[in-house]
């Protein structure tokens, strides 16, 4: 008797002539699909620098969700959906079932990838899922925009006995390992513009400004505004003999939104911090040399600390780059620290939670709060006895719960927090949390919401008490590299993210509940098996007995009930 997992891992059988695949012809979970379901499309042919794929499984993501919501209005789709609808998926496990003639010293029928969506070709974007065909069909055609785009190869191997849920989930994954590497700069940009301000300097300090503003290290153009005699004869000069522009800037509000590096500001208020704001480019920093609390917070664009990277630092040390190098931004969770994720009950939340556990030098007390009493009581289940057991003060709290969440976070409010994930992409909850930070501790916006969207944030804390607001979510192919690593050498597991899974005719199914946020944790499609509605990983056991045995602890995805799964559903 032959094991149909086995064929399939060889993927050596004949090709079909058609495949089935979901088409969003625009905005509207109503625009999913043909007639209600997946569409019929010929299995591409491919060309002799071009590989030939099958789609083995398709994680489904809340990014998905936004497209089906912007449609054509989504920033990464550049075309009209009616006329060329776009094919969803960028969480994908792939093999290869067909070679170009060129490529064939390189590339072999079942070889097995994950790919890192992001694809960009002379600068332009054409993310999979988004403008190339995605996870949400049965086969796709892998081209040069791939194989050779600007980072190279955007297809990263995968060993043979990696899960497919597994290799596929490593791309949200690579997305919250990322969340802890960020970097920031340390220093004024090298060639770019620095706009200095002392509109509101402090007339009894003499400011000073010692690095960064040399031959080795400068930047092109220097942007001056109401800055103090003695600090701009100072900067005229040397920036003469270095050959820097210097511009006067007698109103502030003509600065053209971003495309200022560094903004540093000799004191400033509120309404003088929301007007140069918008100033910042990509990468931007706002440096706050100043000794006395602002009178009210500032009402920060999160959306721009989100995806543009803005950060705000500061120092009451009249020396300018003192702001940059006191309390150097760190992104990854303090060793011993305290930690607090907000909307830990999500598939995300799940991710950092896990990671923080699971990481050799996490925190020593992780919060983990979420406005779902399911959701959150899933994340005690899953993750409680093991924290406990690693010495981890682990605390669950509903903030519905008012009375309850009150008591449980009254003894907490003295140290407050080193770390708070924001997996809730809500102003006012931004807004509220920020305040627990710790002296240097540091508030990462992972959920992102839209740029232009503001929390107040007291920015004052940036200098009196070094605490820092950063923000990003996506990944690199070295994070998915490294985040594929981890997983296949055992030391993180994606598998305990799935939640549910169906077959290709229940994708849409599957995004509605990723929108509603019906299940705790991840959605996985597996585009090649016989017709299987979405069905919860616990629910296995009435529906897949023989599945559900080899799950862990009844409720864990593993390797081995995925094969089993597979060779029970595939046709």
């Amino acid at each position: 008797m032959t094991d149909k997992f086995v064929e399939f891992k060889e993927a050596d059988e004949p090709l079909p002539e058609h495949q089935h695949l979901w088409r969003l012809y625009g905005a509207g979970i109503e625009n999913l699909g043909d007639d209600g379901g997946p569409g019929d499309a010929l299995v591409p042919s491919y060309g002799p620098d071009e590989l030939l794929v099958r789609h083995d499984a398709t994680g489904l993501c809340f990014s998905d969700i936004k497209i089906i919501s912007l449609g054509e209005e989504h920033p990464r789709i550049y075309r009209k959906m009616a006329e060329d609808p776009v094919i969803l998926g960028h969480e994908i496990a792939m093999t290869v079932v067909g070679v170009g003639d060129n490529l064939k010293k390189q590339y072999h029928v079942g070889d097995r990838f994950t790919i890192q969506a992001d694809i960009n070709v002379g600068g332009v974007g054409y993310a999979y899922g988004y403008e190339i065909q995605g996870g949400l069909s049965q086969y796709n055609v892998i081209d040069q925009r791939i194989l050779n785009g600007d980072d190279g190869n955007y297809l990263i191997p995968v060993q043979p006995t990696t899960g497919y849920a597994e290799s596929a989930l490593t791309e949200p994954w690579a997305c919250v390992t990322a969340a802890y590497e960020l970097t920031y700069r340390t220093q004024i940009r090298p060639g770019g513009v620095c706009w200095i301000i002392g509109t509101q300097a402090d007339p009894n300090r003499e400011y000073t400004l010692s690095a960064g503003f040399e031959p080795a290290s400068h930047p092109a153009r220097l942007l001056l505004t109401d800055v103090p005699d003695y600090l701009t004869d100072s900067l005229r000069a040397r920036a003469a003999d270095m050959g820097v522009e210097v511009v006067d800037i007698n109103d502030p509000a003509l600065i053209a939104a971003g495309s200022v590096d560094d903004i540093i500001l000799l004191g400033a208020d509120k309404a003088l911090i929301e007007t140069v704001s918008p100033a910042m480019a990509h990468f931007g920093i706002v440096a706050l040399v100043m000794t006395e609390p602002l009178a009210e917070p500032v009402n920060v664009d999160i959306g721009r600390v989100h995806y543009n990277r803005w950060v705000y630092v500061g120092s009451t040390s009249p020396e300018v780059l003192d702001a940059y190098t006191d309390t150097p931004v760190r992104s990854s969770l303090k060793p011993g620290g305290r930690a607090w994720f907000v909307g830990a009950g999500g598939a995300m939340g799940r991710m950092h939670v896990q990671r923080a556990i699971q990481k050799a030098d996490g925190p020593s007390v992780i919060l983990c709060t979420d406005v779902s009493d399911l959701r959150l009581n899933d994340v005690e289940i899953s993750f409680g006895a093991e924290a406990r057991e690693k010495g981890i003060e682990f605390i669950c709290l509903n903030p519905m719960n008012k009375e309850a969440y009150a008591a449980g976070m009254a003894p907490l409010r003295a140290e407050g927090f080193d770390d708070i994930i924001v997996l809730a992409p809500i102003p006012p909850v931004i807004a509220d949390a920020v305040k627990w930070l710790a002296p240097e501790g540091v508030m990462n916006i992972f959920a992102g919401v839209a740029r232009g969207v503001t929390a107040p944030i007291a920015l004052s804390d940036t200098y009196l008490r070094d605490t820092r607001v950063i923000g990003h979510s996506a990944s690199t192919i070295d994070d998915l590299r490294l985040m594929l690593h981890q997983a296949e050498s055992g030391e993180l597991s994606p598998n305990r993210s799935v939640a549910a899974l169906g077959s290709l005719s229940a994708a849409k199914d599957g995004l509605v509940a990723v929108r509603d946020q019906v299940y705790p944790g991840k959605v996985v499609i597996y585009p090649q098996i016989k017709d299987f509605p979405l069905t919860a990983v616990p629910d296995l056991k009435d529906v897949l007995p023989s599945v559900y045995a080899l799950l862990k602890d009844g409720r864990e995805w593993t390797n081995e009930a995925e094969a089993e799964f597979l060779r029970l559903m595939l046709p």
